[in-house]
């Protein structure tokens, strides 16, 4: 066997064998060192323990959430599917809950329930009239919505529609974004 034969490839591999070989006698003198190979080997093996637990808890974390997010996601398919008999007082509240995410002045519309029929009245933008009434009809329980409403362009003499702030729409929901924390040691 020569040490450097004339092959090119050859040459590359035997550099390589040479240096990694030496790179392992160095990890092996370096972890094997009898004054502070212990030390180091304890060092390693801390280290290594680590990085397997915070991949454990990542894991699980992303487990978790996944789980979650199934089990979510089956509730609401089954919640979509049946007919639920809802209470008036709860629809109400239910459909007031929502106004704050399609109204910019959720308090100027006055929500009342009768067996299932929703009926709203006050005062709401023009603007923000299609989007209530989709988000009223899309409540769970709402049979019929009844519209009461008085519709004004602007809100420049309407007291009520003074002084309201931008609709949080559920496209900026912070959920839908979310992502499941990294497990802090």
């Amino acid at each position: 066997m020569t040490f450097l034969p004339k092959d090119g490839d050859s040459v590359v591999r035997t550099v390589g064998i040479l240096l990694g070989g030496l790179g392992l006698g160095a990890a092996l003198m370096y972890v094997l060192d009898p004054e502070r190979g212990k030390r180091r080997r304890a060092l390693v093996r801390d280290k290594a323990v680590r990085a397997a637990n915070k991949a454990s808890d990542r894991f699980e974390a992303r487990s978790r959430d996944l789980k979650n997010r199934a089990r979510g996601a089956a509730l609401e398919l089954k919640a979509r599917t049946r007919k639920e008999d809802v209470e008036d007082p709860v629809l109400e509240e239910r459909v007031r809950a929502e106004l704050g995410r399609v109204v910019s002045n959720p308090g100027s519309v006055e929500v009342a329930a009768i067996a299932g029929t929703v009926i709203l009245s006050g005062s709401v933008r023009t603007s923000e009239l299609d989007d209530l009434l989709s988000a009223v009809r899309g409540v769970s329980g709402v049979v019929n919505v009844e519209n009461r409403l008085e519709m004004y362009g602007a809100a420049d003499e309407i007291p009520g529609l003074q002084g309201g702030r931008a609709p949080r729409g559920k496209a900026e929901s912070v959920l839908d974004r979310w992502e499941p924390a990294d497990a802090e040691s």
